[in-house]
């Protein structure tokens, strides 16, 4: 992992709990951990483009899809990049594997991440690709 400064050491942490979180979600479809990780007026962009505005149409797409899943929980999640765009705001590039016998494939997240006034930091505005093998 690289970042623009070292200065950062506890908020690197705390973001890297935050991806760990996302990671353990994921591998237990477990839609209320991944959700408590949301800004209220957070944005996320689906791996296939689709578009969701605010805490409530997260929660529904999220509650539609992660329970029915259908891998089985092998995922990793590895932040490659951390640029602090100013103290309390961070963009977060994420390495995103699900893994199974016969098939892996690859994401390529960029969460935008805000620093809350208790100390947390939350997803806010939340892009996912699909990375294309040729």
């Amino acid at each position: 992992m690289t970042t623009d400064s070292t200065a950062y050491a506890a908020d690197i942490e705390a973001i890297k709990q935050v991806v760990a979180t996302v990671e353990h979600s994921q591998q237990h479809k477990d839609p209320d951990e991944f959700l408590a990780l949301f800004h209220p007026d957070a944005v996320w962009t689906t791996a296939h483009g689709k578009v969701l505005i605010g805490f409530e149409a997260i929660s529904e797409f999220t509650w539609r899809v992660l329970p029915a899943a259908d891998w089985d929980g092998k995922v990793s999640y590895e932040v490659i990049h951390v640029l602090f765009i100013r103290p309390d705001v961070a963009a977060v590039k994420v390495r995103q594997r699900y893994l199974s016998p016969d098939n892996e494939s690859e994401g390529a997240p960029l969460y935008v991440m805000a620093k809350q006034d208790d100390g947390r930091w939350l997803l806010t505005a939340c892009q996912n690709t699909v990375v294309v093998t040729d």
